[in-house]
């Protein structure tokens, strides 16, 4: 029995499924080019992990994670420490020549760890 089995929500399906659903959706209009990649945000219940990805390619440019020895280490809420990883693949995207992504939330609602990434990222300077 799998994860969507086991945690369905009211019989009609689980949000597992809801939320591959509203990826999709997103991804339909969310398209990385060499000149704008495109940033992805997967979020665990613990983790957040950002990838700015080329999709023309099928090539990650830069990447970074809460899993990170100096971020794990770090006692902040896990929204600060969100805020701290956008920064963190800002400089990184800078480093490797992007100023400029498109944001894909994958899925997830634009609040909380999500909207912290973004606004991390803003602040150290990537256009998205």
């Amino acid at each position: 029995m799998g994860y969507a089995s086991k945690h369905s929500v009211g019989g009609r399906g689980s949000r597992l499924r809801a939320r591959g659903r509203r990826h999709l959706r997103v991804r339909r209009r969310v398209v990385g080019t060499p000149q704008r990649p495109r940033l992805v945000v997967t979020r665990s219940q613990r983790h957040v992990f950002v990838q700015i990805v080329d999709d023309s390619k099928g090539i990650t440019l830069a990447s970074a994670s809460t899993m990170e020895k100096d971020l794990r280490a770090a006692s902040e809420t896990k929204s600060d420490k969100a805020r701290s990883v956008g920064a963190l693949v800002a400089e990184r995207a800078k480093a490797a020549g992007i100023d400029a992504v498109v944001f894909d939330r994958g899925g997830n609602k634009y609040h909380g760890r999500v909207a912290a990434v973004a606004d991390g990222a803003r602040e150290a300077g990537l256009t998205l």
